[in-house]
């Protein structure tokens, strides 16, 4: 195989999206369980199958979307739609990172071989038809972050919290409408074109929502760090020290989504911005100490 296909298949499978399988990790962290050898590994197995899963989801999601891709002067240059690869050699390569997915998913059991069963039936459903339905294409993708932070529990045989599920599908509504607003800023009135359902959406009607997601966020954030059962199951009352980071973090989201015209790719605005990510680390930095020390 060439060197430049080698590197286009690197590209379609977008390594630097798989920053969102951190949420994978996020039981570990919760449970008390981080500096456990075996669950550890068993997380670290676990990330390995979202990731590659998750680049399944990115080749499937670019071989229906190559001639909209074509329109858009982000995505253009995918290898897909700009022809570096063949929809063959695309496909060749999402099967065999899915045969990776399924082996290590079945090497964690059958838990979460379903759990990664109903990842691919949702990547499915949201290419072939949920992306083009308003507010159904936001809840579909949230849905698939959700999933990841259950394949986390799962794998390493830990209840998952209701608190992290809710958390989680919010803040992933909040990334997507992000994106959402950016393709529709970017593209303007060929919008349609790139994207159906961007013609039902509007900058107005997106800024709403993202103000509403936006705030059952940090509200619901708040109240996770003082309740009484989330004290006595993570053995620490001061989680609410956390809640600066994630105020900052989500209104600087917020700043960078209107003011300067980002969030058409959450992860790399993520690793772009050293503001968010420093806040990330903190945030993580500060719920290691005040669960484990």
């Amino acid at each position: 195989m060439k060197q430049g296909t080698l590197l286009s298949l690197l590209v379609l499978a977008r390594p630097w999206q798989w920053i969102k399988n951190g949420l994978v990790l996020a039981p570990l962290i919760f449970s008390h369980e981080l500096f456990n050898p075996r669950r550890e590994f068993l997380a670290a197995v676990a990330l390995a199958a979202f990731c590659a899963l998750s680049s399944f989801a990115y080749v499937l999601n670019d071989i229906c979307d190559r001639e909209a891709d074509r329109l858009s002067p982000e995505k253009r240059d995918r290898p897909l739609a700009c022809g570096d690869l063949s929809i063959a050699q695309a496909l060749c390569f999402a099967i065999a990172v899915v045969a990776i997915a399924a082996l290590l998913s079945i090497a964690l059991g059958l838990s979460f071989v379903a759990i990664a069963a109903l990842y691919v039936a949702m990547q499915f459903g949201y290419s072939l038809w949920a992306k083009q339905h308003v507010v159904l294409d936001i809840i579909a993708v949230a849905i698939g972050f959700v999933l990841r932070a259950f394949a986390g529990g799962v794998a390493i045989e830990v209840e998952v919290s209701p608190w992290l599920v809710f958390i989680t599908f919010v803040l992933a509504m909040l990334l997507v409408l992000g994106k959402r607003r950016h393709e529709l800023a970017a593209m303007g009135c060929y919008a349609k074109a790139h994207r159906d359902v961007l013609e039902q959406y509007s900058i107005r009607l997106l800024d709403q929502m993202l103000s509403i997601v936006a705030g059952a966020t940090i509200v619901s954030y708040m109240i996770y760090t003082v309740s009484v059962e989330v004290e006595a199951k993570l053995g620490t009352r001061y989680l609410y020290l956390t809640v600066p980071f994630v105020a900052f973090g989500i209104l600087r989201y917020l700043f960078l989504v209107d003011a300067r015209d980002e969030g058409g790719d959450p992860a790399r605005l993520l690793i772009r911005d050293k503001p968010l990510l420093l806040t990330l680390l903190l945030w993580v930095a500060t719920d290691v100490v005040l669960l484990y020390l």
